[in-house]
């Protein structure tokens, strides 16, 4: 099945892989799997089970991907080690492929903004920040929303050709 491996240095890029048995998931984070479902996501991330343990580094990129997607986490835990990202498992609990969304947008290149809810109003704000990588955008997400005391919710979306070229009326909530 198709899935994706996130080293822990940032600077190392995200890789596609096949892997179809239990030996090709110990193989690429390095031993036993410990999975972490984002079912908003459709996914599955596995690490290794005694990540922590063992003093495996930090990595960040699937840490701040877990707590975008799954806000109980953040803050409370970390993932450690190599990161093989799957889809959800089936009905019958074996993993499938990523799912081409999220593919593509770990692994493509692209512009990325964060949003921000504050407190009592439902629009979404932005400003003029923008990010070309996907998990530097999550990382802002995270600290805005771990910073900005008036904040409420963060999403963080593409930015569009139209707002590239300049069309787009960008909005920042009153001070």
């Amino acid at each position: 099945m198709k899935a994706l491996r996130i080293p822990t240095d940032a600077d190392e890029p995200i890789t596609e892989l096949e892997v179809s048995k239990l030996e090709d998931y110990q193989a690429e984070v390095g031993g036993w799997i410990e999975p972490v479902d984002i079912p908003e996501l459709g996914v599955t991330v596995y690490v290794h089970e005694e990540g922590l343990i063992l003093n495996l580094p930090l990595n960040s990129r699937a840490t701040f991907l877990w707590w975008y997607f799954v806000p109980g986490a953040r803050q409370k835990a970390m993932l450690v080690g190599p990161a093989l990202i799957v889809g959800l498992p089936d009905r019958n609990g074996d993993s499938t492929d990523i799912p081409a969304h999220a593919a593509e947008m770990f692994t493509q290149a692209g512009i990325w903004r964060v949003e921000v809810q504050v407190v009592d109003d439902p629009t979404w704000y932005r400003n003029q920040a923008t990010y070309d990588d996907y998990f530097e955008a999550l990382v802002w997400a995270m600290v805005t929303l771990e910073r900005w005391t008036t904040a409420e919710d963060v999403r963080v979306v593409p930015v569009t050709s139209e707002e590239l070229a300049g069309g787009a009326d960008l909005t920042e909530p009153a001070a």
